[in-house]
């Protein structure tokens, strides 16, 4: 670890991976559809696009998901599917989300602009008080099974444009959903908001019942759009594709939830601003995510506040927000926040990369591209 730090070396500070992907696979498959009784159910145009790729439910379900072959594994930015497999995501299945540790040399981020500011200090992050649903109602944990093993980002409960006060949307990083440019759809993507409401220890998440873990359900992901930007150069190390490393997901809940949306279910939902001032503007912002590498377990939420600075990967590509921040492997995805021009919260970014040593994160400033990507997902059920 000492040698790490003194080569600076940089990480993707999002998945976190544990164990090799193969437990508890079994379960029943379902989709994002509910009817009135409450029973889910497969809706056409999934169906239809499941025996577009060759790929039987009965065998999904018995693991054929964790074949990643070059073939098998969807690329582009229409090919996501992500069938409910019911009950795979139990509580120690959830709680062996792990880090990886992914890392690359700081001489790889070499595209700077000429304004990068000085590194911040490192803000140490400090627990939220739980319970959670009460002090950071919108944010969660995402959890997606990769090549590597099951993986865990966070994210943050957003507003959907097209049902207000409805939303089923999230928020988290482009590499949380697709492996970019080797690879293509993560896969059994669910959302859990405020995991770990009442800021359990690990001895005691142990004996927790999966109502502890997830108190308020299991929300499976039935669409998911990011950047093309990402699709295309996004590496799963360093800065490749970090200004352009952001994701929407729509998600529906595992079980029926009384017709209530996910807004309606944890109590509120953030906007998003696609105009977020320049760093230079910015007089704090609020990074929320739960960390899984040491010294951290994954299991608990913590938040960075600090005055935000500028980093420059790459010429072409704009430039991103920096935060000194403590917070490791896990926190990927996690919101970044502000209090906008009119005194209330609003999304401005969300954590992409740190270094592998830890003391601060960026994100992206978003714009135009990221705006393309949420208004896609919340058009795409517009009418539903």
């Amino acid at each position: 670890m000492a040698a790490v730090a003194l080569a600076s070396a940089l990480a993707l500070t999002a998945t976190a991976c544990g164990g090799d992907g193969d437990d508890n696979a079994g379960g029943n498959p379902s989709s994002g559809a509910h009817g009135s009784d409450g029973k889910v159910r497969v809706p056409q145009d999934l169906q239809d696009k499941l025996r577009q790729h060759g790929i039987d439910m009965d065998k999904w379900k018995g693991g054929a998901w964790k074949n990643w072959d070059r073939d098998d594994w969807l690329r582009e930015a229409n090919d996501f599917i992500n069938p409910i497999i019911n009950g795979l995501w139990d509580k120690d299945r959830m709680r062996g989300a792990d880090d990886p540790a992914k890392r690359v040399d700081n001489n790889d981020l070499s595209g700077d602009q000429g304004v990068t500011d000085p590194t911040p200090q490192p803000v140490q992050a400090k627990a939220v008080r739980p319970p959670y649903h009460t002090n950071a109602a919108t944010s969660g944990k995402v959890f997606f099974d990769s090549p590597k093993g099951t993986m865990v980002c966070s994210a943050t409960v957003v507003e959907d444009p097209a049902h207000p006060g409805k939303s089923n949307l999230i928020w988290t990083a482009g590499h949380c959903v697709h492996a970019g440019k080797k690879g293509g759809w993560y896969r059994n993507i669910a959302f859990v908001p405020s995991y770990n409401n009442q800021s359990l220890s690990s001895s005691q998440m142990e004996g927790a019942s999966r109502a502890q873990v997830a108190p308020y359900g299991v929300w499976w992901a039935d669409a998911a759009k990011t950047s093309q930007q990402w699709i295309d150069g996004g590496g799963e190390t360093g800065g490749n594709g970090a200004s352009y490393d952001f994701a929407v997901i729509h998600v529906t809940p595992e079980q029926g939830n009384g017709g209530k949306s996910l807004e309606e279910t944890v109590g509120g939902a953030l906007p998003v601003d696609f105009a977020a001032p320049a760093a230079t503007e910015v007089s704090a912002v609020t990074a929320s995510g739960y960390p899984a590498a040491e010294p951290y377990n994954g299991q608990l939420l913590y938040q960075c506040q600090d005055k935000p600075g500028r980093l420059s990967i790459a010429k072409a590509d704009p430039t991103m927000y920096r935060i000194g921040c403590t917070m490791t492997g896990g926190s990927s995805g996690g919101g970044w926040v502000e209090q906008g021009a009119n005194g209330k919260p609003a999304l401005v970014s969300n954590t992409s990369i740190g270094p592998a040593s830890s003391g601060w994160l960026a994100g992206p400033r978003l714009g135009e591209v990221a705006k393309g990507v949420y208004d896609s997902v919340s058009a795409k059920f517009a009418n539903r």
